[in-house]
């Protein structure tokens, strides 16, 4: 099936034959489905902080910190803000030229407020000689949005969120998302030399417009917070890309008959993940930032859950040092059960048939393993993935993030179960990266291969289906240790579309 030539750009790629018959074999069959056994909740999966305890796992890690450890925050910053504003691509193509939806009339009306403002309506000076609101009283909407979207005006089209202005101080101060997250990293992961790690996963179109950015931004919060950055960039691996197929399966190809490969999804950025040599690793994604004024809550929580994370290490790693030496007792033994158990939600119901030896075994590997503690909020009808207790290849149950592709939503009990979710990932983890003997686990080994997703895409206007690795917090991390903490829904701040820029969240006071 493959030619000499398919040969030679999978080599370019570093893509080898095996991979791609086994993407294949996933268009052909499909994905498992995970069997849920519960939904995730405050009664028994997610933990809930009591004020007292808030406090005492500050304390953890503030103390942490001054530990010679490498901390960073990873930023997986690659996507394009075109998705932003399909309301607005919505208007530009449409038939009518005053704005009619809500979406629509609330950009219009409100557009003062954004932080870009003065910059496009210097643009609309620039291209148009004329000013945003004379241009909103010829109802020449159309043209506003023209000088936001291409390359004459702000291009935003093109750039990528990190980049976007999205927080206008009343210092006239605009930051981008990508400035926010300086000064928010320097508020919970600055070492005891004063520094911060910060790295941008970015596209390759991109990066070296990110990296002049931050070279030119760098100074001021360097200046600012009194501490030295030092910020770090990677690409999504050509490697980690799949293979396109056509409606029958076979391999897509373009109109000059060269196979088509798209990028394999955020899942791809395990192996970023994997080439960082840090001890604990903060992951949100770019557009979840809010300005200074309401960072407190973010701080805080991002602390408790740190302080969880070491905490919940720390006796692991006393665990294993204990089976390590030998010099354990039955009490020991069972007390390492009950924290599988209660603690990290690991069930298996062959514990009781085990021998000695093998019991040993399991709890070892159960527990040298990564980790990660997840912030968790209420659901409030956002679209995406959610904890759940669930059964693993291995037979074991293990909380585990799920996005709804991964579930059988056409077998009424487990859509019952599902429909029973009370809480939504933010995308809000801190992770442990390396083991009990300070040495790096080789996260890829961790992968559930089978919790990957088939999406239809078209190109050239022909249709084509698309293979998406296992995500980074689902599949990627499935068999890392996993711990749920609910945080507050003021934690959560989002902005998938243009208009979440004019919640109160994103208005600095």
């Amino acid at each position: 099936m493959l030619s000499t030539n398919d040969l030679v750009l999978l080599a370019k790629r570093g893509i080898n034959e095996q991979q791609i018959a086994k993407q294949l074999s996933y268009f052909e069959k499909g994905f498992p489905f995970l069997k849920i056994v519960a939904s995730a909740s405050t009664e028994k999966g997610i933990m809930t902080v009591p004020q007292k305890e808030q406090i005492e796992y500050m304390n953890v890690w503030d103390t942490y910190l001054k530990k010679n450890k490498k901390i960073l925050k990873f930023v997986p910053a690659s996507g394009a803000a075109s998705r932003m504003f399909k309301n607005l691509y919505e208007f530009d193509s449409s038939g009518y030229d005053n704005p009619s939806t809500i979406l629509e009339k609330q950009f219009f009306e409100e557009i003062e407020h954004f932080a870009f403002y003065n910059s496009l309506n210097a643009a609309c000076y620039k291209n148009e000689g004329k000013d945003i609101p004379t241009l909103i009283k010829e109802g020449l909407y159309k043209k506003i949005i023209s000088n936001l979207l291409t390359s004459k005006g702000l291009n935003y089209s093109y750039l990528p969120k990190g980049l976007l202005m999205f927080h206008a101080y009343p210092c006239c101060k605009i930051r981008t998302a990508m400035e926010e997250h300086l000064s928010e990293g320097a508020l919970y992961a600055k070492n005891e030399a004063g520094e911060v790690n910060i790295h941008f996963t970015v596209s390759p179109e991109h990066q070296e417009l990110f990296e002049h950015t931050v070279e030119a931004k760098l100074p001021y919060y360097e200046q600012r917070f009194s501490i030295k950055y030092n910020v770090s960039f990677s690409i999504q691996r050509s490697s980690t890309d799949t293979i396109a197929v056509d409606m029958e399966n076979k391999p897509f190809r373009n109109s000059e008959g060269n196979l088509v490969f798209r990028p394999g999804g955020h899942g791809a950025l395990i192996e970023n993940l994997n080439d960082i040599n840090a001890d604990i690793v903060f992951i949100k994604n770019v557009d979840n930032v809010v300005p200074d004024s309401f960072k407190c809550e973010t701080v805080i929580y991002k602390k408790i859950l740190a302080g969880i994370l070491i905490s919940i290490q720390q006796k692991i790693f006393n665990y294993l040092e204990l089976i390590d030496k030998g010099n354990y007792t039955h009490e020991q033994v069972q007390e390492m059960i009950h924290f599988l158990q209660n603690v990290l939600f690991i069930k298996n119901p062959e514990t009781k048939l085990l021998e000695d030896a093998e019991l040993i075994l399991y709890i070892k590997n159960k527990l040298n393993r990564p980790i990660r503690v997840c912030g968790m909020v209420k659901n409030v009808g956002e679209p995406g993935g959610g904890p759940f207790l669930a059964t693993n290849s291995d037979g074991t149950v293990s909380p585990q993030i799920l996005e709804s592709s991964q579930i059988d939503l056409n077998n009424p009990e487990i859509k019952t179960l599902f429909e029973k979710g009370t809480h939504f990932n933010p995308v809000d983890l801190v992770c442990a990266l390396k083991d009990y003997k300070g040495e790096k686990f080789n996260l890829p080994d961790y992968i559930d291969s089978n919790t990957g997703f088939i999406s239809h895409k078209s190109k050239d206007g022909r249709d084509l289906k698309a293979l998406e690795l296992p995500g980074l917090w689902n599949g990627a991390m499935s068999d890392w240790n996993t711990i749920f903490v609910e945080v507050p829904i003021e934690t959560f701040n989002p902005v998938k579309i243009v208009n979440d820029l004019l919640k109160p969240e994103h208005q600095c006071s």
